[in-house]
């Protein structure tokens, strides 16, 4: 940023503006999401968080960078939201000619949405940040800060996910310092994260394919005992905005058997989410066009899939895959 762009945006000049932030918008929708789990939710603090910086913008001093500045905006805003949000309602079941198996349990986390790994870019990470930026954007991870306090959830993300230094995190947050060190504590020490047995694959590594491979066979051709053959013992299965959760071969394997044992004829679409393998779910229709039916995102341990959360076809757009696919 030059001293040139920033007299020019106070002055009134928009394209001088946009020239300033553009550059961090990526990497504040990336923020924004991990605050919030939902990608709608953060594309919407990421506007609110731009028009509050233009119309603060004589409030900006330098003190800090542009950077840091637009961070602090953007946490507060996050903060506020979570604040003012009503409580979501869990969504009922609503796959025809399938009854769910009894669940697991119940999620707390039903507003949870994917993120597009095409909107992901290199994140600069502070000297103390704790977390690879893969990890730092899994589903596991976003859901798991979900449930913690607002304030200690913005803590550990400005400290441990970006590494900023406590200083600058108490003054993003207006509080003081031992206050920050006291929510990070009590973050860390609450933050319970599904850990996967092993590592995942490297991201479109040959060992990753083969096992997506693999999953993509088994569930096109309805083949079950393969399916099931993909999982961990302690494979976890969710499907948000349905609370319905189900940890263990076993009961993953009545949900599978349901939806693959239903008559319907699926396919999968590859692309990717929060840095994990996923793939649009079709199923073919009487006319042969083929419906979206949702989207599935993996976590893989090994040679395993150990997670499998389904989310619903309307997420599909913003992996750039339509709701139907014609007839071939």
């Amino acid at each position: 940023m030059t001293i040139d762009l920033l007299s020019r945006a106070r002055a009134g000049d928009d394209d001088a503006f946009r020239a300033m932030t553009q550059p961090h918008v990526r990497e504040l929708q990336v923020h924004c999401y991990r605050m919030l789990g939902s990608f709608q939710d953060a594309e919407d603090a990421v506007q609110d968080t731009l028009l509050t910086a233009w119309r603060g913008l004589d409030g900006f001093e330098g003190r800090a960078s542009l950077r840091t500045w637009l961070y602090k905006i953007a946490t507060n805003q996050c903060l506020n939201a979570r604040r003012t949000a009503s409580r979501r309602v869990p969504k009922v079941w609503d796959i025809p000619g399938m009854q769910p198996p009894e669940p697991t349990r119940l999620g707390e986390v039903v507003w949870l949405q994917p993120f597009p790994d095409a909107l992901l870019g290199d994140v600069p990470l502070g000297p103390e940040a704790r977390y690879e930026q893969t990890e730092s954007i899994s589903l596991a991870f976003v859901t798991a800060l979900q449930v913690l306090p607002p304030r200690q959830l913005a803590v550990l993300i400005l400290r441990d996910v970006l590494g900023f230094h406590a200083k600058e995190v108490a003054e993003m947050l207006d509080t003081t310092l031992e206050s920050v060190t006291s929510a990070l504590k009590r973050a860390r020490a609450g933050l319970q994260r599904r850990q996967a047995s092993e590592p995942a694959p490297a991201a479109d590594s040959p060992a990753e394919q083969a096992i997506t491979a693999k999953f993509v066979s088994a569930y096109e051709s309805a083949d079950l005992d393969a399916l099931v053959a993909l999982l961990t013992d302690d494979v976890f299965v969710s499907m948000p905005p349905m609370p319905l959760e189900y940890e263990g071969r076993e009961p993953a394997a009545r949900f599978c058997a349901g939806i693959l044992g239903s008559g319907r004829t699926f396919e999968l679409v590859p692309t990717r989410a929060n840095g994990q393998p996923a793939f649009g779910a079709y199923v073919h229709g009487p006319d042969g066009v083929r419906h979206g039916t949702g989207l599935f995102v993996l976590e893989l341990a090994g040679e395993r899939v150990c997670a499998m959360t389904r989310f619903e076809s309307n997420v599909l757009g913003w992996f750039g895959l339509p709701r139907t696919l014609p007839s071939r």
